[in-house]
């Protein structure tokens, strides 16, 4: 951009900011200012008058009003991340906005994270090493996970590459579930499934783990319901690393707690920071369940594509390149 063009003003969410501070810093060269601001509505759509900024790079927290009306039209609202649930599209194209996301950028991160929940549940990892600290020498048995089955309903990029670290790694039989058409085929040489099925219930069937990778919408919401639940296998361990509101988490409870399945693995929850939907059915008071604060695609070379890929939006939309962006709407 010209050195006489007044730099175009693009406000971070403070969390993000300072995941991707290097990147953010670094546009100033290219005629933009990045400006760290409080994650909360309210707070964030001030800091967006405040500093007369045109774009926004935002993370998970809900937005439902102050921020559409607080950019002015024509300004993108970048999620740095993949999953959009949190962005009204109808009310930022009310207002003109644009809003992207960064796809395909934190695809190894989840799918690592993902088995890492697998590994953790399959050798009882969070117990053993809480009973350890405490002083209690608790051999407690775990699983191999060679020839185990692992069911991964969604099998887009990101459920691939857990099919592909699970098949070529660990030699699971992997069965895919989607809905999409999608090349067979490929999928099954390229990643190692052994089978691809529409059926969620025929793809769980003698699942040890069933790994989740759906995104977040009316048609999935509690998509885990106490129904299909009730279709797992008890040896079976619930993954999830999608979307929190996927699964019915008091149906989750009660199913755990009634050793009708194994347990769970969640880096994702309904309401972030979780809080139980039901306060007599908090999945903490069960020691089969492992929970991380939704950092899968927290990784310092995700975060890098994550903060490069948002600005990357946002420029293309300084240049009117619009058929070049991650447009969402």
């Amino acid at each position: 951009m010209k050195g006489t063009k007044m730099k175009a003003v693009i406000v971070v969410t403070q969390p993000e900011y300072e995941k991707g501070r290097d990147e953010f810093d670094s546009v100033k060269n290219e005629g933009f200012f990045c400006v760290p601001a409080p994650s909360s509505e309210e707070e964030l759509a001030a800091a967006i008058r405040d500093q007369n900024a045109q774009h926004v790079i935002c993370g998970v927290e809900q937005y439902r009003g102050k921020l559409y009306e607080a950019l002015p039209r024509g300004g993108v609202i970048a999620r740095f991340g993949v999953g959009f649930d949190n962005i009204d599209l109808a009310k930022a194209k009310e207002h003109g906005l644009l809003c992207t996301n960064t796809p395909g950028v934190l695809d190894e991160s989840v799918s690592e994270h993902a088995f890492a929940l697998i590994l953790a549940a399959s050798r009882n990892i969070p117990i053993l090493d809480s009973t350890t600290r405490s002083g209690l020498w608790l051999k407690k048995t775990g699983v191999e996970l060679g020839g185990k089955v692992l069911a991964v309903i969604g099998a887009g990029s990101i459920g691939s590459r857990v099919s592909r670290i699970a098949a070529f790694g660990f030699g699971m039989t992997v069965i895919g579930c989607e809905i999409q058409e999608v090349n067979w085929e490929e999928k099954m040489r390229q990643y190692g499934f052994q089978k691809l099925v529409r059926d969620f219930n025929e793809a769980i069937e003698n699942a040890d783990f069933v790994s989740l990778h759906l995104p977040a919408n009316s048609s999935t919401r509690h998509f885990i319901c106490r129904e299909r639940l009730d279709k797992m296998a008890k040896k079976s361990w619930l993954i999830n690393t999608s979307r929190g509101a996927i699964v019915d988490e008091s149906a989750l409870f009660d199913a755990i707690n009634d050793h009708r399945i194994a347990g769970a693995a969640l880096d994702v929850f309904d309401v972030e920071p979780y809080v139980p939907s039901d306060p007599a059915k908090d999945l903490r008071t069960l020691p089969n369940v492992i929970m991380t604060p939704h950092i899968a695609s927290n990784t310092r070379e995700a975060n890098i594509r994550m903060a490069r890929r948002a600005l990357k939006n946002i420029i293309l939309a300084e240049r009117g390149e619009f058929e070049q962006m991650d447009l969402l709407n």
